[in-house]
């Protein structure tokens, strides 16, 4: 197993790391919203999808990998009347690439957050 920094982020704050690649594929960890140069979430769902989103491709980057590289994505979000704002914002972001994906309503998030987002990645 190799570990995956990615120098944008904040350093984890619990025992995980950014990702971590085993074989072809990478492990993201669940990315909250945190912006790479603040301590807090911007406001609203929209904003906090877009940033996690942003995380997720950090961490993909650091890997030599992009978005299109995503096989399977897990969205967290604390509301389900937040699906169809999440939902959009992930189809713009994505396009026509389509990889597995879940969105579960879970209750209250970490720090507050409206969204946590997690993925796993094939790599050449």
């Amino acid at each position: 197993m190799k570990l995956i920094t990615a120098e944008k982020l904040p350093v984890p704050g619990g025992h995980y790391s950014h990702g971590a690649m085993a074989g072809k594929l990478l492990f993201i960890s669940g990315q909250l919203p945190f912006p790479t140069d603040a301590q807090e979430f911007p406001e609203g769902i929209e904003a906090q999808t877009l940033q996690a989103m942003a995380n997720i491709e950090a961490v993909l980057q650091a890997a030599g990998a992009s978005l299109s590289h995503l096989v399977s994505v897990q969205i967290y979000i604390v509301d389900v009347a937040y699906w169809p704002i999440v939902n959009l914002v992930y189809s713009t972001l994505m396009g026509a690439h389509r990889p597995a994906r879940v969105i579960i309503p879970c209750g209250p998030l970490h720090y507050g957050a409206l969204v946590e987002i997690s993925a796993v990645a094939e790599l050449a």
